[in-house]
């Protein structure tokens, strides 16, 4: 599956998103302000302007809602619950160069905000997923203690978990240890 440089960067936004709520995490990551900006520095979210506890909120919501795509059973939920975020984000398609980064479409309007921003673009990658008929790609991690969501971009879609060096290791070192208990009877 080729995935554009943009989109690609997009999905890893909305799967870091995602795994900010308290359903993937311990505790809620997004818990105010500096928790917002330190995310838009970690994921290099262009255009953001001074944060606000307004934006907290209406990213919490929009988080919400692509966590519902990920749980979305067909593709047809799927579809509504995207363009819902995709019209309530204004959407504006508009080609830039910024940063270094070679010619890309963004979808958010000049000084939109954060959640209209992710909405926006986010919405769009995962738009791309589900036209490509690859919906099946959006998955959360299948270990017990993970809820972890991530987008198999495996050839075979044969992906399992958010990392195979942590829950994917995890899980076979025990079931490895319990083969070998059972072997040692």
């Amino acid at each position: 599956m080729l995935i554009p440089h943009d989109t690609r960067r997009a999905l890893d936004v909305v799967v870091g998103l995602v795994n900010t709520a308290p359903e993937s995490e311990p505790t809620d990551r997004l818990t105010d302000v500096e928790a917002l900006t330190d995310f838009a520095v970690r994921y290099d979210v262009s255009d953001v302007g001074e944060l606000t506890w307004a934006d907290v909120r209406a990213v919490r919501e929009v988080r919400a809602r692509f966590a519902d795509v990920f749980g979305a059973s067909d593709p047809r939920t799927a579809a509504e619950l995207i363009n819902q975020l995709i019209a309530a984000a204004g959407t504006t398609p508009r080609l830039t160069d910024h940063d270094g980064y070679h010619w890309h479409v963004h979808y958010f309007a000049p000084g939109a905000s954060m959640a209209d921003h992710l909405a926006a673009d986010c919405g769009m990658a995962l738009s791309f997923i589900l036209v490509s008929g690859e919906l099946e790609r959006l998955r959360r991690c299948e270990a017990p203690d993970c809820r972890h969501a991530f987008v198999d971009l495996s050839r075979n879609r044969s992906r399992r978990y958010c990392d195979s060096r942590t829950c994917g290791n995890r899980l076979h070192v025990a079931a490895y240890r319990a083969r070998r208990k059972e072997a040692s009877g």
